[in-house]
């Protein structure tokens, strides 16, 4: 038996509506996160773009300068709400993305910060693919106006329970992230999106459950809830897929939370049953985990 997961875990996506006060949202993701734990949950996921409304107008309003780490108060007021809200709630929580200013540089970046039960950083990912998209006469956004692409493969350790990959948003749409997470261990990719009412309806669930069923993972997607009264309306539909890409719990547009409990026998009754890992042909094509895995500039 193939041991990913250590023991069963209690995963809580918190499909949250923010708006435009930073200080409001931080106040709102702890009332949520502090619910989920008290349902249980050991590992807390929050969206893409959790304190801020999403757009490429306000990311400069609202980034915040994460390094170098530990950043103050002042600097970063979220990484400090995360960091305390995840230690009071004993929870790992993935606090979904902030907009960052590296100071040096004057880049902004996407960028997820992880916290452990104790309330230390412990892994941070900064969006890799920016979403540049154009689809005549439904939506045309540009992340590269303002954003920097991040540009390393992350996996994160959780020593109770294993590795988990992380990556954001667009980033599902290019199985080489979640592929190279998966084959170096990790039992679950998560993934803070905010797709849009167009893009949504169109990919968001096959993109999820496609990874998951190409790795034989779960695969957590956390949207915002929509706002129809923002200018962007995220789709929402948050939603957990098991190694076998089935949708083990799936949200509406709504702020809510979705729960899942995830077990390493799945991952092996998905693995025995259909025996993909065994039967990969590396002697046809290359293993892409072992290309190189850039540091972080």
């Amino acid at each position: 038996m193939t041991t990913l997961l250590k023991q069963p875990l209690k995963l809580a996506l918190i499909q949250l509506a923010s708006g435009a006060d930073k200080a409001t949202n931080l106040t709102h993701a702890r009332t949520k996160v502090l619910e989920a734990a008290k349902a249980g949950a050991s590992l807390i996921v929050l969206p893409e773009c959790f304190n801020s409304p999403y757009g490429t107008q306000f990311f400069p309003k609202y980034a915040e300068t994460l390094l170098p780490s530990p950043p103050t108060k002042e600097q970063s007021p979220s990484y400090h709400a995360l960091s305390s809200l995840a230690a009071e709630a004993k929870s790992y929580l993935v606090g979904g993305s902030i907009p960052e200013l590296e100071p040096e540089t004057k880049k902004y970046y996407n960028t997820s910060l992880v916290f452990s039960p104790t309330g230390a950083l412990i892994g941070t990912h900064r969006k890799t693919h920016l979403f540049d998209i154009d689809i005549p006469g439904k939506i045309t956004f540009k992340e590269s106006e303002v954003l920097f692409p991040g540009n390393k493969v992350t996996i994160l350790d959780l020593p109770e329970y294993g590795k988990i990959g992380l990556a954001i948003c667009y980033d599902v749409r290019f199985p080489e992230l979640a592929m190279i997470a998966a084959r170096k261990g990790a039992f679950l990719l998560v993934y803070p999106g905010a797709f849009n009412t167009t893009t949504g309806p169109m990919h968001w669930s096959l993109l999820g459950r496609a990874r998951a069923v190409d790795n034989q993972v779960y695969v957590a997607m956390c949207s915002p809830a929509r706002d129809m009264s923002a200018s962007y309306h995220a789709y929402g539909h948050s939603f957990i897929a098991s190694p076998n890409a089935e949708v083990l719990g799936e949200l509406e547009e709504k702020e809510d939370i979705v729960y899942a409990d995830l077990t390493n026998e799945a991952i092996d009754s998905a693995r025995k049953g259909i025996p993909v890992y065994t039967q990969r042909r590396f002697d046809v094509y290359p293993d892409v985990s072992e290309g190189k895995v850039k540091p972080e500039d």
